[in-house]
């Protein structure tokens, strides 16, 4: 009990110096927390989405996808005859069944051809309005369609792009565009992610998703009473005699959700990757804050230990402190978490995916994880503190406070940083020489944990000389108060080594992510240069196929020489080894293609892979099959017949552009596909004639203004979307590390702020004997960028140094530009300088309104 009060006593004695490090943990324990509610929420609102939307049954046609998305090689969702729905009617346990149709290839623009998809990234949906859909709609105002001149748009996107009553939207497919106005606007009785809803009625989803009549995406079936879905399903595949999917509303709802599973567990993964990397930091700024503190404490400790107290006593006492911090810091981390998880949903409701806080989500796992991380770590970073404060013997209440640092400890530490950091480099060597990019990425993550725990354990070594590096350079300009700045970040080397090292981290990524990210662009940029021939490419930025109607326009715009159709499809492969190879994917392309994509080849010619019957394959599929040229390859194409294609080439499997591609010629494709079934467009490589690119640019855009679902794009504009989509997600990953980089700054601000404490008898002696407040501030100041520009020193070179071992494993790949981005690093660098400066604020502040002969009389 005397050593709970004693504990309970330093802590409210020196609750402003435990702030930042509480700040610290809460921040820490707020991410994860509001890690683990954002997405519990997100996935309760998608389970309860799924689950209104699903109908006891659902058939739908084999070619659909198990989470029902319509996409197809003719643009074209997958389709059943109605006939389908008499057989569904007639089968036992049916209450009611309804045929509907709908479809995600599609494009929705205004009246002024503007798209009306989300901004979020969510589907566009154009389907036929039934009964399944009032379950989850309501219409708020006007009616639902009737006729071909009528549409429903769903509130959400009638708000965002403010649309009324009778405006007029088109629809644009693979069948065509289809006009009609808005004659009524839905609210959802769920939430809504994000995704824009349009509803016509079924005769005209059927003439403008399909192109025929009397065809169904879905037949939504309802049970009878007392009939179980399992039950239903069984009875409905049998009168169906199983040419068709059946699924009940369980395995439809479990197949949506898998459909966004993937892309919530990267989200969730990563944020907790950064979340992690804020711990870390924080266990810095915590072993500092305790480290100061316990040093700060030493005659008092020692008189401790002279009237009795023992060496576990004081260990637990400083260890019942940090549990104090640990509990204060995680308790208001949970609270910030789950604030944390609103302010995300709201991000993301700017972003345009609508999620309620009706369905905010918080699982008793989440605040019990919290504590439990935040408790221990914070203890756990306070146990080498307390270790060294358990040893302090009860001659230490005859000196002054603080005690020399160990000589002997010093050296240890330098010499087992030096053999991690060497073990750390020599992994990131075996990184870079690897042959293959799995076993090089092996290397690479243990040359990355090895050097960081390196620099960490270095740290203080590094220190004394890159201060005084740093103060030759910055500080003696500025005299005494200069030389005083550098002796102070010299004085206890442990310190700033690990002050440094907390900003260090979060940099160290910066460079590495900025290195990785510049070379990615500069490499596909150069690739492209080299590789591709053609002026132009055109396509869907949202994946929807390229109609004939749309080549045409394109093939007539003036200026234009050629234009090379590029077609996607799968097919079955049977190769010369005896294996048949399941759903493989074949491109076919026009005989431009070649000159369009140089592509390299280790045997035979391209341009030979677009005769009659001819093919070609990459390196390592060829290698896998024993395939060499003059090959037969055995190919059933999907919704055609079978053909035996001759390997004319064989491609390098070292492509960026195209990597791993097969491609036979557009003529061969048509032989064995019927016309009806041919797929559509993926891309067009448009050339114009010499000396007439930029006229053939402008009419190409004119010729297609009637298609607004397709993007005409010269090389320069390919390299800046390129650069644009690479740029967006390094800035989301920034904005991640910006947590780990605030935690760092509170260890500067704490390391300064206890430091002026510990000197305080110092800086009053000095104030004393003329040092102006205007110099000691300037002092502190100097003495936090001097620090900051010591972490970003290492955190920089140790980023650059991951960067270029990344870069040699993406030259594994083909992507074999290193480039620094030298002004992101100037930049960082600089901004740490001004970090410093920021950092330094408060504790100068302080240090400069202290009271001359109060701080001398201090003990």
């Amino acid at each position: 009990m005397t050593v709970w009060k004693t504990s309970m006593r330093n802590f409210v004695a020196h609750k402003g110096r435990m702030a930042l490090s509480a700040v610290a943990v809460l921040l820490s324990v707020a991410f994860v927390c509001g890690t683990l509610v954002f997405t519990d929420t997100m996935n309760t609102t998608f389970d309860k989405l799924f689950a209104a939307t699903s109908s006891d049954v659902t058939v739908s046609a084999k070619g659909a996808s198990d989470s029902g998305e319509t996409t197809s090689d003719n643009g074209k969702p997958p389709v059943m005859p109605a006939s389908v729905l008499g057989e569904v009617r007639g089968a036992d346990g049916v209450k009611s069944a309804e045929g509907t149709v709908f479809s995600t290839s599609v494009t929705v623009v205004d009246g002024d051809k503007d798209k009306l998809s989300p901004t979020s990234g969510a589907p566009t949906i154009v389907g036929s309005w039934n009964s399944n859909e009032a379950r989850t709609m309501k219409i708020t105002s006007g009616a639902a369609p009737k006729g071909a001149e009528q549409v429903m748009v769903d509130a959400d996107t009638a708000d965002k792009h403010d649309l009324k009553l009778g405006d007029g939207i088109s629809v644009i497919t693979a069948v065509g565009t289809h006009t009609a106005r808005i004659s009524g606007i839905a609210d959802f009785t769920v939430t809504n992610p994000g995704a824009a809803i349009f509803y016509l009625d079924t005769k005209t989803a059927q003439r403008t998703l399909v192109g025929e009549s009397d065809v169904y995406t879905n037949v939504n079936v309802t049970a009878a009473a007392g009939v179980s879905d399992a039950q239903l399903k069984k009875s409905v595949a049998a009168a169906l005699g199983g040419d068709y999917k059946v699924q009940t509303a369980e395995e439809t709802a479990e197949a949506n959700q898998k459909s966004v599973e993937g892309f919530m567990n990267v989200m969730k993964y990563a944020m907790l990757g950064f979340a992690g990397i804020a711990f870390l930091v924080g266990i810095f700024l915590i072993i500092n804050t305790f480290s100061m503190l316990v040093a700060q404490r030493t005659r008092e400790i020692g008189l401790m230990r002279a009237i009795g107290s023992s060496r576990r006593q004081v260990n637990r006492s400083v260890l019942a402190e940090a549990l104090l911090l640990g509990v204060f810091g995680s308790i208001l981390g949970v609270g910030a978490g789950v604030g944390l998880a609103v302010g995300l949903m709201k991000l993301m409701g700017m972003m345009g995916m609508d999620l309620s806080t009706d369905d905010l989500t918080v699982a008793w796992t989440t605040p019990a994880l919290g504590l439990l991380l935040g408790v221990v770590v914070t203890v756990l970073s306070a146990y080498l503190p307390a270790r060294r404060a358990g040893k302090i013997s009860p001659m230490a209440a005859l000196r002054d406070a603080g005690t020399p640092a160990d000589a002997r400890a010093g050296w240890i530490r330098g010499a087992i940083g030096l053999v991690l950091t060497g073990a750390g480099g020599f992994a990131l060597y075996l990184a870079g020489a690897a042959d293959e990019a799995a076993d090089g990425s092996l290397w690479l993550g243990l040359g990355v944990v090895l050097s960081l725990i390196g620099f960490v354990v270095i740290g203080p070594v590094l220190a004394s000389g890159v201060v005084r590096v740093l103060g030759a350079i910055l500080l003696r300009a500025f005299g005494p108060v200069g030389r005083m700045a550098e002796r102070n970040a010299l004085r206890n080397p442990r310190r700033t080594g690990a002050t440094g090292a907390a900003l260090m981290i979060g940099l160290a990524l910066v460079a590495c992510l900025s290195v990785v990210g510049s070379s990615m662009v500069a490499s596909a940029t150069d690739e492209l240069d080299k590789s591709v021939g053609t002026d132009f490419i055109i396509q869907s930025d949202n994946g929807q196929l390229i109609t004939p109607q749309a080549v045409e326009a394109a093939k007539s715009a003036p200026g234009v020489d050629r234009v090379t159709e590029y077609k996607w499809t799968e097919a079955d492969f049977t190769t010369p080894d005896g294996k048949t190879l399941k759903d493989t994917a074949i491109t076919a392309a026009d005989p431009t293609y070649a000159t369009d994509l140089r592509v390299e080849t280790v045997a035979g010619k391209l341009s030979d892979a677009y005769r009659p019957d001819a093919m070609s394959v990459h390196e390592d599929f060829a290698k896998d099959h024993g395939i060499g040229i003059g090959s037969k390859i055995e190919i059933a194409f999907k919704d055609g017949s079978t053909g035996a294609l001759t390997v004319r080439a064989i491609t390098s499997s070292e492509a960026v552009v195209d990597a791993g591609a097969m491609y036979t010629s557009i003529d061969t494709l048509a032989k064995y596909v019927p016309a009806d079934k041919m797929p559509l467009d993926m891309l067009l490589f448009v050339s114009a004639k010499d000396g007439q690119e930029e006229a053939a640019y402008t009419s190409l855009k004119d010729s297609l203004h009637d298609y607004p679902q397709y993007t005409v794009r010269d090389q320069t504009d390919y390299k800046e979307a390129l650069k644009d989509q690479i740029g967006q997600l390094l800035n989301m990953i920034y904005g991640l590390l910006a947590l780990a980089i605030v935690v760092a700054i509170l260890g500067v601000v704490n390391t300064l702020a206890l430091s002026v404490v510990e000197r305080t008898r110092e800086i009053g002696l000095m104030r004393a004997i003329g040092l102006s407040r205007r110099q000691l501030r300037r002092m502190i100041r100097m003495e936090s960028v001097v620090i900051a520009l010591f972490g970003a020193l290492l955190g920089l070179g140790l980023g650059m140094g991951w960067g270029a071992t990344a870069q040699q494993l993406l030259a594994l790949e083909g992507l074999k530009v290193l480039d620094i981005p030298w002004p992101t690093i100037i930049g960082v660098f600089i901004g740490s300088a001004f970090v410093g400066l920021f950092a330094a604020l408060v504790p100068a502040f302080r240090a400069g309104r202290m009271n001359v002969l109060n701080a001398i009389a201090t003990d």
